[in-house]
């Protein structure tokens, strides 16, 4: 292996660590935070379908908690179709929802970094 290759497999090992310490995170907003979320979003209807989730352990608040911070990040999609109030996602605490967008964007990068770092390994490239 030369130098290349070590650097791209510690970059992955460290994007794996960031998504270990992502999962704690969401864990934690889940825990903490979940009877707030749904009880700013009762009216909405995508949030209520997936309510249910809160009752299957960890992987189930995982699940919610990315549900939840995918509807408040990209809304305009449910918005379109009904399946979120708009009064509601106006009154929903701001300081929550920059912690759901920052936790969105947060693992749509560290997903877009393993495939792209998996792609220059698998590449040849470092050769």
């Amino acid at each position: 292996m030369n130098t290349a290759e070590f650097v791209v497999g510690y970059l992955c090992a460290l994007v794996i660590v960031c998504m270990f310490v992502w999962i704690g995170i969401a864990l934690h907003m889940a825990y903490t935070k979940m009877d707030l979320m749904l009880e700013h979003l009762k009216n909405c209807s995508a949030i209520m379908n997936r309510a249910p989730l809160r009752h299957g352990g960890p992987w189930g608040k995982l699940l919610l908690i990315g549900g939840i911070s995918g509807i408040v990040t990209f809304p305009g999609f449910y918005l379109k179709r009904g399946g979120l109030s708009a009064e509601d996602l106006n009154n929903f605490p701001a300081p929550l929802k920059r912690k759901l967008a920052l936790i969105q964007w947060s693992v749509i990068g560290l997903l877009s970094a393993m495939t792209l770092l998996a792609l220059i390994g698998k590449s040849g490239l470092l050769k």
